[in-house]
């Protein structure tokens, strides 16, 4: 069973793009590439079975297994030695990532406290999107009763696109929700 949004995104959404901005090599045409879901988790420093619940969490949210994230460099102000495990992350392509995508643009984005839609500027000039979740509460797969401690994540959307506005319209084509 292929994805519901890669279908649209083929059938529908692809062909408005092309014609948009005039793409003639269907190749050249604006896709999804990948989704990077990280949860930073600060506080693993001193105790790191917070990163076993969260990494169960974020396997949930995703399914698929994360990687844990080390530090990269030491810094002593922060009581941060290299190597250390401060994070998770997984990364989706493919059908997982355009269900993953279906899924937190229908179900866990419309779950937010006082939603108004997302940021149109959170783009980094190269046409990638990153959106920053406050609480895995919004997505059904967590279970409220077994949540510890609210934890946030990003999400970045890695497109090929040339600029900011062939994501954007890729992004609006798909659903994401933007605030007017």
């Amino acid at each position: 069973m292929a994805a519901r949004l890669k279908d649209r995104y083929q059938k529908e959404i692809a062909p408005a793009i092309s014609k948009e901005f005039e793409i003639e090599n269907p190749m050249a045409v604006p896709k999804l590439e990948k989704i990077v879901i990280n949860m930073g988790m600060g506080e693993a420093i001193a105790n790191s079975k917070v990163l076993d619940t969260a990494a169960d969490e974020l396997r949930a949210i995703a399914g698929q297994k994360p990687v844990v994230t080390k530090a990269k460099k030491s810094i002593a102000s922060f009581k941060l030695r290299q190597g250390m495990p401060i994070g998770v992350m997984v990364t989706l392509r493919g059908d997982r990532m355009y269900e993953f995508l279906d899924r937190l643009i229908t179900v866990a984005l419309p779950r937010v406290r006082d939603f108004r839609g997302v940021s149109p500027r959170a783009f980094d000039g190269r046409g990638n999107y990153t959106l920053g979740i406050r609480e895995q509460l919004i997505f059904p797969e967590i279970d409220f009763n077994k949540v510890d401690k609210t934890r946030g994540m990003n999400i970045s959307i890695v497109t090929p696109a040339r600029n900011a506005e062939q994501a954007r319209a890729l992004l609006r084509g798909l659903g994401m929700p933007f605030r007017q």
